[in-house]
């Protein structure tokens, strides 16, 4: 008989992903995705999916790592308004930053002893930065930036 040599409590040799929240509201927009490093600036990869009341979410997991992305509303690439961080990109705009911690690590007896029951989850990154002058009123996008699931 062959033996499993991959035990459950043996550690995992690739990255381990990390969930994220990606969330936009705009009351007009018709289309929203999100492009960055981390899927070849391809939008059409993440879509993100209308919840109501001009609401965007999109679920997705990303090894832990720093990322350049945009949020692509209606064909238009804007950076997210309210990213922790900002870098020039080569078309004279912004990308915003994202940055994905690694999942903290919780030692085998801490959590025969009850410490992985919390379900407290950190709060969305904010920054106070203005939307696209473009927008104004009832069209100005609002975005709930990124958190960690």
């Amino acid at each position: 008989m062959k033996h499993n040599k991959n035990h459950d409590n043996a550690p995992n040799a690739g990255p381990q992903l990390v969930p994220v929240h990606f969330e936009f509201t705009h009351p007009t927009a018709l289309t929203v995705s999100v492009a960055g490093c981390f899927n070849h600036w391809q939008p059409e990869a993440k879509s993100l999916h209308p919840a109501g009341g001009g609401r965007w979410v999109k679920e997705t997991v990303l090894p832990p790592g720093t990322y350049q992305y945009c949020l692509v509303v209606d064909g238009e690439w804007i950076p997210d308004p309210l990213a922790s961080d900002y870098v020039p990109n080569p078309f004279g705009g912004r990308n915003s930053v994202l940055i994905v911690p690694a999942p903290e690590t919780v030692p085998l007896a801490a959590a025969k002893n009850g410490a992985l029951k919390s379900k407290a989850r950190p709060k969305a990154p904010r920054a106070g930065t203005n939307p696209p002058k473009k927008w104004s009123g009832a069209d100005r996008p609002v975005s709930r930036g990124l958190t960690r699931a």
